[in-house]
């Protein structure tokens, strides 16, 4: 029957609405030619930053003194991957170090019960997979969504964090510009229990996480149902802790 693919990025406009985060200047095109107007080619040179402008693909040298790159750290092609939908819970009691009244979180017990609804043998998909979050309500206003403090986006708790990095996840995928609180005073507890960095610590051991990755601002249509999916994270060969990335989620024909 074939396969059917899903492009989970956000495609970045720079002459156009796009997502913006951390209080970052919107990327830009800098027109050098034009045919329009007279050049023999169309010419431009982007500015832009990765972790504010779209969807990208980080590493742990994100938060360490060590310059590591994402592009000699992923080592994967096609990976198994778990699709799922959770609902942020504005009432968990879960602690978290810089939580405000009102935040929206994205808590263990909210993703273990959509990972239950999508597969009960999901901790052999996860085993050194990937997991993708698609947070509700779900809607396009995602493609073109500037976040900030005034705008909280959920994000996840400790909790939740360490209950993913015991399933074995490898590679995590989230339509939010952060794992973390959007503002939390540069803790990134959720970053670095991701990448097994002790909090507070700018090094990477030998017990880090160093093939790991984390993709922030993809957006999944809710015509992509949850589920089961191959998942090849095609990301642009730059040397540095973060990159623009394309994943692609692949399944047969239904």
């Amino acid at each position: 029957m074939g396969k059917e693919f899903f492009d989970i990025s956000i495609p970045l406009d720079p002459h156009g609405p796009q997502p913006r985060a951390f209080g970052a200047e919107s990327a830009v095109a800098i027109t050098l030619g034009d045919t329009r107007t007279g050049s023999s080619v169309n010419f431009e040179r982007y500015a832009f930053s990765p972790h504010c402008s779209g969807t990208h693909t980080e590493c742990v040298g994100h938060i360490t003194h060590e310059r590591i790159s994402v592009r000699a750290r992923l080592d994967d092609i096609i990976i198994p991957a778990l699709l799922v939908s959770v609902g942020s819970d504005p009432h968990s009691s879960e602690p978290y170090a810089a939580r405000e009244s009102g935040d929206l979180l994205l808590t263990a017990e909210r993703i273990e019960e959509s990972l239950n609804a999508v597969s009960l043998d999901h901790r052999k998909t996860l085993d050194a997979g990937a997991l993708v979050v698609r947070t509700l309500p779900n809607d396009e206003r995602k493609l073109s969504a500037v976040y900030d403090e005034t705008s909280i986006p959920p994000y996840f708790t400790d909790q939740a964090i360490d209950l993913i990095a015991e399933l074995g996840v490898k590679h995590l995928l989230v339509d939010l510009p952060s794992i973390d609180r959007i503002s939390d005073g540069g803790i990134l507890s959720n970053h670095r229990k991701f990448w097994n960095v002790p909090l507070g610590s700018f090094e990477a051991g030998e017990s880090s996480r160093r093939n790991a990755t984390i993709t922030e601002l993809i957006y999944v249509p809710n015509t992509v149902p949850d589920g089961a999916y191959q998942l090849n994270l095609q990301i642009a060969p730059f040397e540095a802790d973060a990159t623009p990335s394309r994943p692609i989620l692949m399944r047969e024909r239904q």
